[in-house]
């Protein structure tokens, strides 16, 4: 515990899913916290919950591809916490499936605004505030989808889940020197509501669960103790990275 201690963080996505228990468990381990998501009920119901286990969180609800509402989440991390030591860029949609070539101009501008532009201005703004206090910790969340292979039907999320691994390795060499390591988690399946409505048929849930090795899928809280290591000391000499947390997925298609 307390692995966080007097560290102040910013996760966006908060409102469900993995970024929700991310933000418990970074509270759990001592940091102060940011949470952001579009809905503000979920929001303000996740930070009295952080409050209720005796932590620190404030909320922000807005959207993550304007670049003015990621400069708003840095500067409300200063206002009320004083500084800025992690950020977990961690929204993010599915966007418009279907046939590529049959995908419109606006559902993959979309997507990679939602997955890629996002994740890149929340480190435009992060990444300075950071530097001012020795560095930091970036980490966004990309996937096994267009790393070790892709379904078909998923261009603008391939594409935009392999540009964050892209970004992760460019920010991590351009700002490594200055003490920011920046990194990637890549899940499998997750339990997750969105995973849920996706797979709603037990021929849908039994093909996801089939691609793992581990033959299950994932829990929100196992991805976010992974987030956890990356965002603590635990990994200070790890950046760059595209941790693989996928129960295998990437090895198997059986």
């Amino acid at each position: 515990m307390n692995r966080l201690q007097n560290k102040v963080a910013i996760v966006t996505g908060a409102s469900s899913g993995i970024g929700r228990a991310t933000a418990k468990l970074f509270a759990a381990e001592g940091a102060r916290v940011v949470v952001a998501a579009r809905r503000q009920a979920e929001l303000d119901t996740l930070v009295a919950e952080i409050a209720a286990d005796g932590g620190k969180a404030i909320a922000l609800a807005g959207d993550v591809t304007s670049e003015s509402f990621n400069a708003q989440l840095v500067a409300a991390a200063v206002e009320a916490f004083g500084r800025l030591d992690i950020a977990y860029n961690n929204a993010g949609t599915l966007g418009e499936m279907g046939d590529t070539t049959g995908v419109s101009e606006q559902g993959w501008n979309e997507t990679i605004a939602a997955n890629l532009t996002s994740a890149f201005l929340g480190a435009k703004h992060q990444i300075p505030e950071m530097i001012k206090h020795g560095g930091g910790s970036v980490i966004f969340t990309s996937t096994f989808v267009g790393y070790s292979f892709a379904f078909p039907g998923v261009a603008a999320y391939a594409a935009s889940k392999a540009g964050l691994i892209g970004l992760t390795q460019a920010l991590a060499s351009e700002y490594g020197p200055q003490g920011v390591r920046v990194n990637s988690v890549l899940p499998g399946a997750v339990d997750t509501a969105m995973y849920r409505d996706m797979n709603n048929t037990p021929e849908s849930a039994s093909f996801v669960t089939n691609l793992h090795a581990l033959k299950r899928v994932a829990q929100p809280e196992e991805l976010a103790r992974s987030v956890l290591y990356l965002a603590s000391d635990d990994s200070s000499f790890v950046t760059g990275t595209a941790s693989l947390v996928d129960g295998g997925a990437s090895i198997t298609r059986t």
